[in-house]
């Protein structure tokens, strides 16, 4: 890890940590793998996996994703961003696999 990379790393620790939010999963803790020159981020777990994966799954099984289970997701999304960028930090990797999801009932229905 050069030095701007770990210039890089450690700014986005520090972001992460200062992010607190219910619709954002929280960090936990960071570490380096010195035997891997590698930045490990700790976040909390998501029980239900992410956004992706349950597409994936009820694509399989011919399931439909109910309406309102739809527009849960949106929201909570659409408010975890805006907390974001009331902080001014923009997130610059938004897909389905980024979308980490808790065991709701609502969302599994």
């Amino acid at each position: 890890m050069n030095e701007k990379d770990r210039d890089n790393a450690i700014n986005e620790v520090r972001i992460l940590a200062s992010i607190q939010h219910p619709n954002i999963v929280s960090y936990r803790e960071a570490f380096v793998d010195k035997k891997e020159q590698t930045l490990c981020i700790v976040m909390t777990y998501a029980d239900n996996g992410d956004l992706l994966q349950m597409i994936k799954e009820r694509s399989l099984m011919q399931l439909y994703f109910k309406e309102k289970q739809v527009w849960r997701v949106l929201i909570e999304s659409v408010h975890g961003l805006q907390s974001m960028h009331d902080m001014s930090v923009m997130h610059r990797d938004i897909k389905c696999a980024n979308v980490f999801l808790f065991k709701v009932k609502d969302i599994e229905d």
